[in-house]
């Protein structure tokens, strides 16, 4: 008995020997092995990371010399629940309290989101003011937090729409300088990691705690002045109702340096109000991002180019007839009967389509617009004028296009229907900044909406925009700016023009394709000019159309009255003495 009760204390002894030696070895391994392991979890359970959102940079307009901000930041909440930590018997009192004073900014499903207790995250209202925030605070409840944050606010409600852009409900830039400029105006977000109360809200204590402070995005400054942009969209509606049209868009542009002064578009839309639009076909800025045939206010580099070689002048002459033979096309003038000897300011005037083919042909052997000619054509049309290529504008845009002499797209009858307006798809800031560079000396500049940013002391910061290649001489743009003007003045349109100006311009009516044929049932209207004294101040192109309405709108007759509005507006503002 005596041995059996040893031999049982024995095996006791050993059993608590060996719970201990696992209990031992339990601790060791939690404490020294798997310390930091442990730690954090423990930390993870009581640490939170919290985002602090940078400031979107605002956006500012000039006012004559002065920015004014046109685009600012209002301040919003978002209320935010860890569903683990509210109390299950504050749960109703939550849901009832957050609809009463947060109303419609609470999301639909509630309910479902505080009752989430595999969730430690859940939006539960957006976009809440300081005042109603703070009246939930009043309520400690526990397990909520209030994200400080910011929507954009428009002072001057839905102008210059299409340039500004807007900011979705991501915080991310849509269109405009908005999303072009997205990087720069969002600034770089900063971290809290922090110990929190059971309230989740952060605690100041605590060796772990982390903090990187977020960077403010830039306060960009546009090149565009309210007041013109504001004039500008006016007579753009104004003009399109009183064609019956449907659509148009208009640019203004200084040719001294690129910079934009007005870019509008009629329909717009209010940026406050982005998401209530049906069709985001209202969105796009047809300024920079839909290409078209210009029709003949591209004559205007054609003649520019035939003079800058030195093989027409104005007064050059040649016989008109109503239609030209180009391999196994006939090309033809709008205005028929003006048949004989006619000079180049003449055809230019009267928009002969005839008089720029047969210029255009000088450049090669006379008789054809032949390799020589067409390569030509290509250098100053694309890698001077720019056209068919972006022009650099800080704004979305396309490219457009324009066939290579050398493709087999780039043939004769082509680049002959190049030479008046078709068989090239352009931009509207592609043909302005061409312009631009037509009658300003032959100086071409980027097209530019920046004028610069607000530096941190609050000042602005100009950006000095250079010419970057000459386009033609001086002497060609002079006598461009010559023909421009002749061609204005016998024009009905020119009646209207303040006296004591150089107003200058050229007309463009577009046929539209129609089941795969050019028809006169449906045209587009442009019309392209500059005005001032001595020298260009400011430069206007105009587009009106009505796809798919049938009707056959003309240059001069309803593009040419808004150009004028415009420009006579433009005198008035910039105070343009006239001659004397």
């Amino acid at each position: 008995m005596w041995r059996l009760t040893k031999s049982r204390t024995g095996w006791l002894a050993i059993v608590l020997i060996g719970a201990m030696a696992v209990f031992v070895l339990r601790l060791f391994q939690l404490q020294i092995i798997q310390h930091e392991q442990y730690v954090s979890l423990a930390k993870s359970s009581q640490q939170r990371q919290f985002v602090l959102p940078a400031e979107r940079g605002m956006i500012y307009m000039m006012d004559g010399q002065t920015p004014v901000a046109v685009v600012l930041n209002r301040t919003i909440y978002t209320v935010i629940a860890d569903p683990q930590v509210v109390k299950d018997d504050e749960r109703v009192q939550i849901i009832a309290d957050l609809r009463a004073v947060a109303g419609g900014e609470v999301v639909k499903d509630l309910e479902s989101r505080l009752s989430n207790k595999k969730s430690r995250y859940e939006i539960l209202a957006k976009n809440i003011s300081k005042a109603q925030a703070e009246r939930l605070k009043k309520k400690n409840f526990a397990g909520l937090l209030y994200q400080k944050g910011s929507i954009r606010s428009y002072p001057e409600n839905g102008l210059g729409a299409h340039v500004l852009g807007f900011v979705n409900d991501a915080g991310d830039g849509q269109y405009g300088i908005e999303g072009a400029l997205n990087d720069k105006l969002k600034g770089k977000n900063g971290v809290l990691r922090s110990v929190t109360d059971v309230r989740n809200v952060p605690l100041t204590v605590g060796k772990d705690n982390v903090k990187v402070e977020p960077v403010a995005g830039e306060n960009i400054v546009l090149s565009v002045d309210r007041n013109i942009q504001g004039f500008v969209e006016e007579a753009l509606k104004d003009g399109v109702d009183e064609a019956g049209a449907t659509e148009g868009s208009a640019i203004v542009m200084n040719p001294k340096n690129g910079q934009v002064l007005a870019m509008a578009n009629y329909p717009t839309y209010s940026p406050a109000e982005y998401s209530k639009q049906d069709n985001v076909a209202v969105f796009m800025n047809n300024v920079t991002m839909s290409p078209f045939e210009p029709a003949s206010v591209i004559k205007t580099f054609s003649f520019a180019t035939a003079i800058d070689k030195g093989v027409i002048s104005p007064s050059s002459t040649y016989y008109n007839t109503d239609c030209i033979q180009v391999e196994d096309r006939k090309m033809c003038n709008a205005i028929r009967g003006l048949t004989g000897t006619l000079t180049v300011q003449q055809a230019f005037s009267n928009s002969l389509n005839v008089g720029t083919i047969t210029a255009i042909r000088k450049l090669g052997n006379g008789s054809q617009i032949n390799l020589t000619a067409r390569r030509t054509m290509y250098d100053y049309f694309h890698n001077k004028f720019g056209f068919g290529e972006k022009t650099g504008i800080e704004l979305n845009e396309t490219t457009g296009y324009i066939y290579e002499p050398d493709s087999q797209e780039g043939n004769e009858v082509r680049y002959s229907a190049m030479t008046y307006g078709q068989s090239l798809n352009l931009t509207m800031v592609q043909v302005a900044a061409g312009f631009s560079s037509v009658v300003n000396g032959g100086q071409y500049y980027r097209p530019t909406v920046i004028a610069g940013k607000i530096d941190t002391a609050g000042n602005l910061q100009k950006i000095n925009n250079s010419a970057i290649r000459q386009t033609v001489s001086n002497s060609t743009s002079e006598q461009m700016k010559s023909m421009l003007r002749y061609g204005r003045s016998h024009h009905f349109t020119s009646k209207s023009d303040k006296p004591g100006y150089n107003i200058g311009g050229k007309t463009g009516t577009a046929e539209i394709i129609v089941n795969g044929k050019y028809t006169q049932k449906e045209t587009a209207a442009t019309y392209v000019g500059y005005g001032g004294t001595d020298t260009p101040e400011y430069v206007i192109m105009v587009r009106v159309s009505a796809p798919g309405k049938g009707r056959s709108l003309e240059g001069g007759l309803h593009a040419g009255p808004i150009f004028t509005n415009i420009s006579n507006q433009m005198i008035d503002y910039l105070k343009i003495a006239p001659k004397v």
